[in-house]
This record gives C-alpha cells, structure tokens and sequence, in this order.
C-alpha cells in the first residue's frame, strides 16, 4: 500500500494515561494532513474497549490544534489486560474478532496504537491476525523494550522531582526523614532518575532489593555528619531482599494480608525503630501522569508522530517508533511486545549515584 491509496486510519490510545498523548497524536495528525490528500481519520474512543464495541468518531483537523500541551487523552483510554483479550466478554463476545470486525467494518487502511507494555501486546496480536498497525511507545515507566525513551517519562520525572524538592524544606526544618514513594510497581526508572534530580540520600527501586539495616546504617551515617535530614526516594514496587526470595504466589499472598497501605508505609515504622529518628511520608501519586508536558516530550511526541505517519504513508506496518540515541528509528512489533525494559543493577547510571553517596540498600 502506498500513500496514495491511503483512506482511513484509526487512533488510539491504551492503558494508564500520560501527560503527552495529545502531542503524540497531534504529531501523527498533523502529519498524515499536510501529506496524504483526503485522509480520513477516526478517533477510537476509550482505547481497545472502543475497536471492541465499535466506539468511533469521524475527527476533524481543527480537533488536533490547541492540543500540544494538554495533558491526558482527547480520545479517552481503558485497562483491557491482554491476558484477557481471548477470554469472551460478559455477553459471549468474541473481543479479538470484534476488533478485527471493527476495522473491517469501518474500512481502515491502519490501526494507530499509542499505548505501553500491554497495548503493545495487543496491538502485535492485531498485527499478527492480520491488521496493519502501526504504534508509538507510551509510558511515564519508561519501561518499554527497545526504545531508549518512552513519551510521557521526563514529564512524570519532572513531577515527582518538584514533589522531593518541595519536600527538602520542610524535611529540614523538622530534622525528618521523608518518605516520598513514586510510581513504578516493576520498574525504577522514574525513582532513579527523579531520586538523583531531587537529591535524595536514599533511592528503592524494585530491580536492586534493600536490606532495611543498610538504608538505616546509611541514614544513621548522615545524623553523624551533622546532617539532621534524610530524603528516600521509593518506588511503589520497592521490595526486600526478604521478599525478593520469595515466589509470585507467596509475595502477592503476604502483601495482600499486610498491614500497610504500601512499601512505605512498612519502611517509616521499620526506619523509625531502628533510627529513632521522625519518619514522614509524602505519596505524589496519579500527580505524575497529570498536567501538560513539559517541553522535551512535547518535542519527542511530535517526532514520534511523524515518523509514525512516515511508516504508514509507506505502508511499513507492523512496527513501532523507537528512540534510539538521537535517532528515531522503527522496530518489528514482534521484538518489543511482552518485553519489560528493567533497570540493570549494574547500569552506568546506578553506579555513578552510588559513587556520588546515594544509598540503594544493598
């Protein structure tokens, strides 16, 4: 297929929301607008569970300008698990062959996917039973294999890095210990790197388990540099090298009757026996995805859009866009669905912050 016999294309967007999905899809827009003659684009409302129930509106050029800085999504998104996507809905729908029953009927040249880790999974399935689909990489976890960088990561790092420098007063006017838990329940990306931006002493990331007596002994080691404050930066999915050992079943069995909120929560009271000292705790929370994009992913988004287009006006279907180094390049959707993008242990990054005193508990 080449641009010429390009009609219809479809978007949308999957799974937890971010700050640039408007940008992104602005990008896409804009380019296939300014290049494709009478291109017909249809909006897929709440994400997958639109091309499943056929939930799709006829877009508008001017319904893609003035939306470069809005935050979350024009089109409205859902959680629909991949591992449930070949299991029947309430009513007995077939959901997969409702999707494809969705393309055909509304006669889409491309579905356009901006999505993460299961909406890429979906979407290779899409692509495997036959579809042409294209997809942008979408994640504040920055945890997407093959793309240096997802869309929506540097806003949500923004985020949580105002939120542990807000912290630094009042932690030192009270002589505390501050808490701040970030999101990221498989990934630390966003702790990492909002940790080193906003100073904290101490950073919890769920790929290097602590050991409780370590961030202590490091806490305990700053009271007698006459440094009467501490900031630990938590990833939501922080875990011990206690529970590190244990198997999915037994983890999810011991959280469930745990009583604490979260990871925090257990590490203030553990923390404030051990030290002795005042331990608080702040939760930006749903924060991270909100608000509009800062400059770097407005700029990211639209090069994504466009070379998304790029792939779709030359009937490269089957791919999604990548950021590596400088360079925005395509990938098979093959190589990218169903693999997580961890944090190595090891990695040039951790190590320079254990080099400048940052304590990760290990």
């Amino acid at each position: 297929m080449n641009k010429e016999q390009l009609k219809r294309i479809g978007i949308l967007t999957s799974g937890g929301d971010c700050q640039s999905l408007n940008a992104a899809m602005r990008g896409v827009a804009k380019s296939l607008y300014n290049n494709v003659e009478g291109i017909e684009i249809y909006g897929i409302l709440d994400g997958y569970k639109g091309l499943i129930y056929n939930n799709l509106k006829k877009m508008k050029e001017s319904d893609f300008s003035g939306i470069l800085t809005l935050g979350g999504t024009i089109l409205g998104t859902s959680r629909q698990p991949f591992k449930k996507m070949r299991t029947p809905d309430e009513n007995g729908l077939d959901k997969v062959k409702a999707m494809k029953d969705t393309y055909k009927k509304n006669k889409l040249d491309c579905l356009v996917v901006l999505g993460g880790n299961g909406s890429h999974k979906t979407a290779n399935l899409l692509s495997e039973e036959g579809l042409n689909v294209v997809t942008l990489p979408k994640t504040i976890d920055n945890d997407l294999w093959g793309t240096d960088m997802t869309f929506g990561f540097n806003s949500a790092v923004d985020v949580a890095t105002r939120a542990i420098d807000c912290i630094h007063t009042t932690a030192a006017s009270h002589g505390r210990i501050f808490i701040v838990e970030v999101m990221g329940h498989k990934v630390g990306w966003i702790t990492l790197n909002a940790g080193i931006a906003g100073g904290a002493d101490v950073i919890l990331i769920p790929e290097i388990p602590y050991d409780i007596k370590n961030v202590a002994a490091a806490l305990q080691k700053r009271r007698e540099q006459k440094k009467h404050f501490s900031i630990i930066a938590v990833a939501e999915g922080a875990i011990s090298k206690e529970d590190s050992v244990l198997d999915k079943k037994e983890l999810k069995k011991k959280r469930r009757e745990s009583p604490y909120p979260s990871v925090s929560y257990e590490l203030a009271e553990k923390l404030g026996e051990l030290t002795g000292q005042e331990v608080r705790i702040t939760v930006p929370g749903h924060t991270q995805r909100g608000g509009a994009p800062d400059a770097y992913d407005r700029t990211l988004s639209t090069r994504l859009g466009a070379a998304a287009a790029r792939l779709i006006m030359d009937g490269d279907f089957g791919k999604t866009v990548v950021v590596r180094g400088t360079s925005i390049q395509a990938v098979p959707l093959s190589e990218v669905a169903g693999k997580l993008k961890l944090v190595p242990h090891d990695c040039e990054i951790v190590t320079q912050a254990k080099e400048v005193g940052i304590c990760f508990g290990d």
